[in-house]
């Protein structure tokens, strides 16, 4: 965070002197900066929003598959990917092809250097989507969110190599207060019958999967920011929705490969004739898990693209208790205190690292201030 706030106070400091040589009116340099961080902090807001709500709905309803009737790792791993599709749309018509960026951007590596990025990145997303289907297939929703939770730990650790994350004590205290929220969970017993019908070796696989797909996960987060750095280079929507939709083709294509091959498509229709709730909520089902995972992605790619994708994998920690309140009202599970804490614990954790957000940003606005009355004191003198 410290090392994207420099080059941004570069950029300000070079702004403000391309509009002090203009000479434009004082109270309008004052009040553009204002606005944008206004739009900034609406933009986390919305992406915060888009990743709590995604994730809650498509991990109830990943539940929901296995519990009711399905059985196929490969589809469950398929429809977390299929989304992109949804984006189409949006990004065909309402975005602009070129911007002003793009052209005047001359340092852009060669179109191979992005085909390689998305395949990377694609590869890796597939391999986690498949890791994370077998291990919400043999895992209690509680074990499983506790296990997710360790993927902050991993991202720390990633964002500090790749991202030259810095850690304040109040990033610090979020991160502890959050891994604490989400570890509370697996001492809550999970009474559901699929949870009684899991063998010790399904748990151990279940449990190393989701540390694998967790581990998987928070790399993605810390290459994506690394990438948006180093090689994209360009602070636009089309930007964001290009890596979106790219690494979603390539990972997409992997598991309708994986389908394909082992044989499970063979037995889809059997499975959505002996689905509980009949075919119509088979096929619904499956396609709310891809919209959920959709929304959760351009979430999650939007916070790395406005902060970091150490805040992007906070807000999914966030969310992690959150799915088993939400349990309590769609699938009737028990409500306790246990439950309750971890809720005011992850809401506190959330509150301390927005709390160090906001002196980032209070730094920032203070050592933007403070270069504009530099540059207009410069240019009275020369004048």
């Amino acid at each position: 965070m410290g090392k994207a706030r420099e080059v941004q106070l570069q950029i300000m400091g070079n702004e403000v002197k391309e509009e002090n040589s203009g000479e434009p009116d004082a109270g309008h340099q004052s009040t553009k900066p204002q606005i944008k961080g206004q739009i900034r902090w609406i933009k986390m807001g919305i992406y915060s929003f888009f990743v709590l709500s995604g994730q809650a709905v498509a991990t109830l309803l990943g539940r929901f598959y296995f519990d009711k009737g399905g059985n196929s790792k490969w589809m469950s791993t398929f429809v977390q990917l299929a989304g992109f599709p949804l984006l189409l749309p949006f990004y065909c018509t309402l975005l602009p092809k070129n911007s002003t960026i793009d052209s005047i951007d001359t340092d852009r590596p060669p179109v191979l250097t992005f085909a390689f990025l998305y395949a990377s990145l694609g590869i890796l997303l597939a391999g986690m989507c498949l890791l994370y289907s077998y291990g919400m297939s043999n895992l209690p929703v509680s074990t499983f969110s506790l296990i997710c939770a360790s993927q902050l730990g991993f991202n720390a650790l990633f964002s500090f190599f790749l991202n030259a994350q810095k850690f304040t004590f109040f990033i610090t205290n979020s991160l502890v207060l959050l891994t604490i929220s989400s570890a509370l969970l697996v001492f809550q017993p999970d009474d559901s019958s699929a949870s009684k019908k899991i063998s010790k070796g399904k748990y151990i696989i279940g449990f190393l999967c989701t540390l694998f797909a967790s581990a998987g996960y928070a790399l993605m987060l810390s290459l994506t920011q690394f990438a948006f750095k180093k090689i994209i280079k360009r602070n636009t929507m089309r930007a964001m929705m290009d890596l979106i939709i790219y690494q979603s083709i390539m990972a997409t294509c992997l598991a309708l490969a994986g389908l394909l091959a082992s044989g499970d498509w063979k037995v889809l229709k059997k499975e959505m004739e002996e689905y509980e709730l009949g075919k119509v909520s088979y096929l619904m089902t499956l396609i709310w898990i891809a919209a959920g995972w959709d929304v959760f992605n351009i979430g999650a790619v939007g916070l790395i693209f406005e902060v970091s994708s150490l805040f992007s994998n906070v807000i999914s920690t966030l969310g992690l208790p959150i799915v088993p309140v939400l349990a309590v009202v769609f699938f009737h599970d028990k409500m306790d205190g246990v439950k309750v804490v971890a809720m005011l614990l992850a809401i506190w954790g959330f509150v301390s690292f927005m709390y160090q957000h906001y002196l980032d940003d209070s730094k920032f606005k203070a050592e933007r201030e403070n270069a504009t009355q530099v540059s207009q004191a410069s240019t009275s003198e020369e004048v």
